[in-house]
Formats: C-alpha cells, structure tokens, sequence
C-alpha cells in the first residue's frame, strides 16, 4: 500500500471513547496541513487575480478571515468524532466503524472549500475579461 492509501483508508480506531479521540487527534496536524495548504493556495490565486486587469490593484488579503476559518475548520473537525462517538452509542457495535470514512468526507469538503474563494475569483475575473472584450 502507499502512504498515502493507508493514510486516507487506515485501519479504524478500537471502539471505545478514548480510543476514537487518539484516532482522530493523530489525524488533526495532517488534516491541518493539507486545509491551510489549500487555503495558502486560494490567498495565492486571489492577490494574483488582484493584480490583473481589470483590477490592477495592490492584493487585499482577508487575514481576518484566514483566521476565522482556520478556527472554524477546526471547530467542525470536532464533529467527526462526535459523530463517530454518537453513531457507537446509537447503533453500537453492529454498525461498521465509521471513522475513516467521516475524516476522508471532512478532509475532502474542508480542503474543498478552502479552494472555493480562489476559484471564485478566477471565475469573476473570467466574466469581467469576457465582459470587458464583448462589450
């Protein structure tokens, strides 16, 4: 297997409480690179589109809002094993663990929507060249 396949597929945690929160608090700093990796992309992609014609404008980077969502990605990780701990207590053991598939969702929509502001950005740029050309 590669690293990155045990990483994203690993075996899950013993099912008991303590042992899901050391589960998923090995997972934090990972989780947390590869969000501000994709928030870092975003701020890149945004004061490049700021320089750009036709905003041609010194980047204003949103660093109140950098931190406001660094905060609030680590807020919502704490859902996955809340989750994970009430689905336990729910259905017990006759479900199957839940926690590799609830931290790969997470990772994926957080890293997802840390890539939406530069997206956008792109987009609007897009429409407003297009606009600019055509009209």
């Amino acid at each position: 297997m590669t690293a990155l396949t045990e990483f994203l597929f690993p075996a899950p945690a013993p099912r008991n409480a303590v042992e899901i929160l050391k589960w998923w608090e090995r997972r934090r700093l990972p989780y947390n690179l590869a969000v501000g990796a994709a928030g870092t992309v975003s701020v890149a992609v945004l004061a490049a589109v700021q320089l750009l014609p036709p905003f041609s404008s010194a980047p204003l980077i949103p660093i109140g809002g950098v931190v406001v969502f660094g905060l609030m990605a680590n807020l919502c990780y704490l859902l996955g094993p809340a989750v994970e701990l009430a689905i336990g207590l729910i259905w017990g053991r006759s479900v199957l663990p839940t926690g590799p598939a609830l931290y790969r969702m997470g990772l994926t929509f957080s890293v997802g929507l840390a890539l939406f502001p530069g997206l956008l950005a792109v987009l609007l740029w897009c429409g407003m060249t297009l606009r600019a050309l055509l009209f």
